[in-house]
């Protein structure tokens, strides 16, 4: 929110964004029951011209400018070897921990997270499920083909149970300057409704 209220590019709301979390970090509960858990988080940064990934791990973070195609995130780390921007002590922090070797390429999931990213789009996880589903609509998504996806309950992608869904959007943005940008809100938790 404060990268829409404070820039007026994606790549200016992603400077928002790194700067205050380098600032001031991130934490907080993600549950409002009293049982206690974090994670870091993702975001999808857009404007009418670009887009970018941003993947954060405590202060340290990875960006990648999305150039064409689809590209989701979820409830693991998604950016590897194509990095465009990075937190500037990233690699070195994982070097001095021992993550990283500073030889091979560097892969910022592998590295900072325990996901296997070889498996990360044949696994049966949300991820891999809103890929394929993304992927099978590629060329001819419309706001309604997202919001079905965002519905999608078999996938995961819509969850149910201890863990749910709490919003989900869909934005339109043309590429015409004179065109308006159409923003979608669900106002429940559920997608489906």
């Amino acid at each position: 929110r404060l990268g829409l209220e404070r820039a007026d590019t994606a790549e200016k709301a992603l400077t928002v964004i790194v700067d205050l979390l380098e600032k001031y970090g991130q934490g907080g509960n993600c549950m409002e029951s009293h049982m206690a858990f974090t994670y870091h988080n993702s975001f999808l940064i857009a404007d009418r011209k670009e887009a970018w990934v941003l993947e954060t791990s405590g202060k340290y973070w990875a960006a990648e400018k999305v150039e064409g195609g689809v590209r989701n995130i979820s409830n693991q780390l998604s950016i590897t070897t194509k990095i465009d921007r990075e937190h500037p002590e990233l690699k070195e922090y994982a070097k001095s921990n021992g993550w990283w070797d500073g030889e091979k390429e560097f892969d910022f999931a592998a590295t900072y997270s325990y996901v296997n990213t070889a498996r990360m789009t044949t696994s049966g996880g949300r991820y891999c499920e809103g890929y394929k589903l993304l992927n099978k609509h590629k060329g001819s998504i419309t706001s309604e083909i997202m919001m079905e996806i965002l519905r999608d309950k078999e996938s995961g992608i819509n969850m149910e149970g201890g863990f749910m869904t709490t919003g989900s959007m869909v934005s339109v943005l043309p590429q015409q300057p004179n065109l308006p940008c159409i923003h979608f809100f669900t106002g429940t938790p559920d997608p489906a409704r």
